[in-house]
């Protein structure tokens, strides 16, 4: 055969798999650690200044100006305060997304950095203390800098990158929408349409790893609030009233004993848990209501009803038996985050490279939960986490902190590179 041939074989066949993008290999990251200080500036910058979902008007506006500024097509007010960001590439091709999270928590920091958040405001109708307590701040300045990475690279892009930057992934406020379904809900996947989704998000963990596993990754998550009535009382009578007191108490070991001993804890992780419990203002007096909230964390779909149905009979039963009344509400549920196993074999070897092969594809069921489920509802995604070192704290603890920020020019890679990849790949 002539040499020219062989030649021909192997470009065709490099582009039928992801070490075709391979060629953008040195230009990402080339171009990830010239801007590496500013990814680093730009987390602290939202770091010291968080904001709660539904409500990140600075943030927003930084993304927005800074896509504004490297020629991205930019929609606001997406969600709330979302803001989709679109990079056409210079070849044709298909359209893929990637997805940050903007959001802080009602949390005070105690990590002791010198741009620590000193920010509050009002949740629920109370002052609370806000802070990038699970890396949002990080996500934002990643997907910033990718962009930057991608927008100088745009002429050898095969296709359309969209950006999705999201409020509220953490729950909007009570009584409002938000997070991911109102950003799909108002056209974050349309105009155009991507055909899959790449998110990540930062853990402790080594490093600079990537960690996922195909499937079922992240739990479903249902937010639950129980409301019992009793009859109030003097404390030195419990008699002459219903001692809602130990109602509740009885709620919390019954919800307990669910998850421990009534389901079948092999099949997968399943947890019941009784987060908040409000009620009485007095010592000496029982009052006549009370009010428990917490999560129920679930990865089968059957498991999830026979739970939220034990639950739903305990409560009822528990507070007739004392003479009172009790009724659990269930509120909007976060599906389980399940990545579509085709799309997360092909992006191995892009992972693997951006991690510089520190990679592991085969860790523990998550029972934390992400709203990003939800755009995997709509097409493939595909999620995994990015290891910044070993804080005091794990996510939403006052000590989470990025410790080494040098695993931002990792996620800056991965999220460019994946983007990259899947285009080279995707059909037209």
């Amino acid at each position: 055969m002539p040499k020219g041939f062989w030649i021909a074989a192997v470009s065709a066949l490099a582009l039928a798999s992801p070490a075709a993008a391979q060629s953008f290999d040195g230009a990402v990251f080339a171009a990830a650690k010239k801007i590496q200080p500013k990814v680093v500036e730009w987390r602290r910058d939202i770091h010291e200044h968080p904001e709660l979902g539904n409500n990140e008007v600075r943030t927003a506006k930084l993304v927005a100006e800074h896509l504004k500024k490297l020629g991205i097509e930019v929609r606001t007010g997406v969600g709330k305060t979302g803001v989709v960001g679109v990079l056409k590439g210079g070849r044709p091709g298909g359209v893929v997304a990637l997805r940050a999270d903007m959001d802080g928590l009602p949390v005070q920091e105690q990590t002791g950095a010198p741009f620590a958040s000193k920010v509050t405001t009002t949740y629920n109708g109370q002052t609370v203390h806000v802070a990038h307590a699970c890396g949002h701040d990080a996500h934002v300045a990643i997907l910033m800098g990718a962009a930057e990475v991608l927008a100088g690279m745009r002429d050898k892009i095969p296709g359309t990158v969209v950006f999705v930057f999201q409020p509220a992934e953490e729950g909007p406020p009570v009584g409002e929408e938000g997070g991911a379904p109102l950003m799909i809900k108002e056209g974050a996947l349309k105009n155009p349409a991507p055909a899959a989704i790449f998110g990540l998000h930062v853990v402790p963990g080594e490093v600079g790893q990537l960690t996922w596993r195909p499937g079922p990754m992240m739990a479903a998550s249902d937010r639950y609030e129980i409301k019992l009535k009793g009859k109030q009382t003097h404390g030195a009578n419990p008699w002459s009233g219903i001692d809602i007191a130990s109602m509740q108490a009885e709620v919390v070991l019954a919800f307990n004993q669910i998850a421990a001993r009534q389901i079948n804890v092999t099949r997968t992780p399943t947890i019941l848990t009784v987060a908040t419990v409000h009620g009485g203002v007095r010592y000496n007096i029982i009052p006549d209501d009370f009010t428990l909230a917490g999560t129920l964390r679930t990865f089968d779909p059957e498991l999830r009803k026979d739970v939220m149905a034990r639950a739903e009979k305990a409560v009822k039963g528990i507070a007739e038996r004392y003479g009172g009344s009790g009724q659990i509400e269930w509120g909007t549920p976060n599906p389980v985050t399940s990545n579509d196993p085709a799309l997360t074999a092909k992006m191995k070897p892009t992972l693997s490279r951006a991690a510089g092969g520190k990679i592991k594809d085969d860790i523990d069921y998550i029972t934390g939960a992400e709203d990003f489920s939800y755009y995997q509802r709509e097409i493939p995604g595909l999620f995994y986490d990015l290891g910044i070192g070993f804080p005091k704290g794990v996510n939403h603890s006052p000590f989470f902190n990025v410790m080494d920020e040098s695993a931002l020019e990792v996620g800056v890679r991965a999220q460019a590179l994946t983007a990259l990849d899947y285009l080279a790949t995707a059909k037209r």
